[in-house]
């Protein structure tokens, strides 16, 4: 199949006549909505690019899942395992959602922004339908919507110097996982310190439409100076940095344990949340299978569509989800899941690839 064949389900974005002037080459659907995927440059010339200068990518597929009420926290509580109590306005958190099985709905990004206000910046997953149907199953005091917010990254080691440049000094004071607020064209705006790579910046989660060719411009003319790019995220990068994404390295499946997510569940606590006697039993029996990292092979793997065995002893002990060549290690990268038995650090693996090839390979830990 060539080319995405576009219908008004599948939803632009504010900035999609920007990146197509600006050479996008390819999309995704995340969340019924287009995220560029590609542009002009080879992912190698992005991979290195990201690392040394800036970036500006539209993200507005991470869509906001708005909940607010008097009874927002406790939506929000019993959607999630991990403690939100001590949450206060300005946070930004990391949380899995998981059902009554404790298999991950989403991996958002909690914002509170108000005492009985909060965004879930979702992966791809219809959050809102799971948070309504709670919502009503629970009876609560709370309105849920999709608000008129456009998230746009700005990622690299010069964003915050190109931010501060546009938008003034106070956002260097902005802490990781926090958010502040700009003036875009006489419009307040929050910024986060955040986004889906590892080499620093900033998300601008613009609310009303109206302004997205103001802001854009903006970040793009002064840009020029740092060598700034249109971008997305890069395939390279998030694997080697052990950046998971929702829908590959794990699903609905999977239990927050398997994805090294331990650490954000409470399991001892008073909190009430669904699914929390499954997870106890699951943490309580161990984990059968967990993500690792790999790295493997001489010469570049193709690209990776469907999971690819992994052999151990001659045993088949896992699959690869997410696969690329690293310019930087000089060999494959990737992630995916490993039975107990052989998840160790340093563990000989044959990885069987996409083209019957066979790779021979190491687990690794993140980053790699």
């Amino acid at each position: 199949m060539n080319g995405l064949n576009m219908s008004i389900r599948l939803r632009r974005t504010p900035y999609t006549n920007q990146v197509e002037k600006l050479g996008v080459s390819g999309f995704s659907i995340v969340n019924h909505m287009l995220l560029p995927k590609a542009f002009q440059s080879s992912l190698e010339e992005d991979y290195w690019h990201l690392k040394k200068h800036v970036q500006i990518w539209d993200v507005s597929c991470q869509r906001q899942v708005e909940i607010q009420g008097e009874d927002a926290q406790k939506l929000v509580q019993l959607m999630t395992p991990r403690n939100i109590g001590n949450i206060s306005i300005g946070d930004c958190l990391y949380i899995p959602l998981i059902d009554e099985n404790a298999g991950l709905i989403n991996d958002p990004v909690l914002l509170k922004l108000s005492e009985d206000k909060y965004w879930l910046s979702i992966a791809d997953s219809d959050v809102l339908l799971y948070a309504k149907g709670v919502a009503f199953g629970r009876k609560l005091d709370v309105k849920i919507s999709e608000p008129d917010v456009y998230p746009l990254a700005v990622q690299g080691p010069k964003a915050e110097k190109l931010l501060s440049e546009i938008f003034g000094s106070h956002i260097k004071n902005i802490k990781f996982f926090k958010f502040d607020w700009i003036d875009v064209n006489g419009s307040s705006q929050l910024i986060a310190r955040s986004g889906y790579s590892r080499q620093g910046g900033f998300e601008i989660y613009l609310r009303d439409k109206s302004y997205a060719n103001f802001l854009w411009d903006i970040i793009w003319e002064r840009g020029q100076s740092y060598q700034i790019a249109p971008g997305c995220p890069n395939l390279i990068e998030r694997i080697e940095g052990g950046l998971f994404s929702y829908g590959n390295e794990m699903t609905i499946a999977n239990n927050p344990f398997e994805i090294g997510l331990e650490k954000f569940c409470d399991l001892d606590g008073s909190i009430e949340y669904i699914g929390k006697s499954k997870l106890q039993a699951i943490h309580k029996n161990g984990v059968q299978k967990i993500i690792r990292g790999f790295i493997f092979g001489e010469t570049p793997c193709p690209t990776c569509s469907k999971p690819w065995p992994v052999y151990a002893n001659g045993n088949a002990v896992g699959n690869i989800t997410s696969a690329i060549w690293s310019p930087r290690l000089n060999a494959n990268v990737a992630q995916g899941m490993v039975d107990k038995d052989y998840w160790d650090i340093g563990q000989r693996v044959k990885i069987k690839v996409q083209d019957g090839s066979e790779m021979i390979g190491t687990i690794k830990d993140f980053p790699l």
